[in-house]
């Protein structure tokens, strides 16, 4: 007797929109935040959820975005680890339930 797990088609999967999703660990100054934002602005998006906290001397800044492709994430999350201030970004992605 063969066992088969449930699974979502890969066609359907990759049909379900895809966020993607930014963690942002830097000192707490008042540049970063804007310099962050500016990279979705100059390219007319604007950010699904964003949520930052600053304790002491250290800034988190957490951002969900649909609407990128891989190469467009990697390069944004690249682009935020060159801002003056930034310590790490790290990057994932989720799939809306469907």
């Amino acid at each position: 007797m063969s066992s088969r797990l449930s699974a979502v088609p890969v066609a359907d999967r990759d049909a379900r929109p895809l966020t993607a999703c930014f963690s942002v660990h830097a000192h707490a100054e008042p540049g970063v935040m804007p310099r962050v934002l500016e990279l979705f602005a100059k390219r007319g998006l604007v950010p699904q959820r964003w949520q930052s906290a600053a304790a002491g001397t250290a800034l988190t800044i957490d951002v969900q975005i649909g609407g990128l492709g891989r190469e467009a994430v990697d390069y944004i999350a690249q682009c935020m680890r060159q801002i003056v201030g930034v310590e790490a970004v790290l990057t994932a992605e989720r799939r809306m339930a469907g």
